[in-house]
């Protein structure tokens, strides 16, 4: 991969990309194995963001990127509890891109850590009959406290090779964009 100047290394990773979009400062990452970061700022404490986490109300709302849905089908928020939850394209959406079903995207999210105000990293697991949607993804998210503002970096690892790295890039913008406004 070529990468053109000028770029910054932070925390021993390149930064590809930085870009601010509707108020949101983004931070692309390139890592050499399927992980992927996206961070952004959003002008809220890490208290107030820690609660749109842990409230299923909340996570059906800000979760599903772009004009996507949610619903969460059952919830426990505790180590090793965890939520399932189904993503929804509308209807609008002429491919079919379901990992599920034609509209729906199906997952099993375990709760790995909890650290309130600070971290949550949950394991993955997509509702698919394909191979390539398979394994067990992590979401590293921690919460840093900046000024009036906390920076949320997401974290992936793991990613199934059926999720292309822009794809999964362009849905947590979306995401986090979503969060931005859901708790702005």
């Amino acid at each position: 991969m070529v990468v053109a100047e000028p770029y910054t290394i932070i925390k021993n990773r390149l930064v590809i990309q930085s870009f601010r979009k509707s108020g949101i400062h983004f931070l692309i990452f390139f890592g050499i194995t399927r992980h992927h970061t996206n961070a952004g700022t959003i002008k809220a404490s890490p208290e107030v963001l820690d609660k749109a986490f842990i409230d299923p109300a909340a996570l059906e709302i800000w979760l599903a990127s772009g004009e996507m849905t949610g619903k969460i089908h059952s919830f426990n928020p505790t180590v090793g509890g965890g939520y399932e939850m189904s993503l929804y394209y509308p209807q609008s959406e002429k491919e079919s891109k379901g990992k599920t079903a034609e509209k729906e995207d199906r997952f099993t999210a375990r709760f790995v850590e909890l650290v309130p105000h600070n971290k949550i990293v949950e394991a993955i697991t997509f509702d698919s009959p394909d191979k390539n949607f398979a394994g067990e993804m992590i979401m590293d998210i921690t919460l840093e406290p900046k000024d009036n503002k906390t920076s949320a970096t997401f974290l992936f690892k793991n990613i199934p090779p059926g999720i292309k790295p822009a794809d999964n890039e362009a849905g947590t913008i979306e995401t986090l964009e979503k969060l931005a406004r859901y708790i702005e």
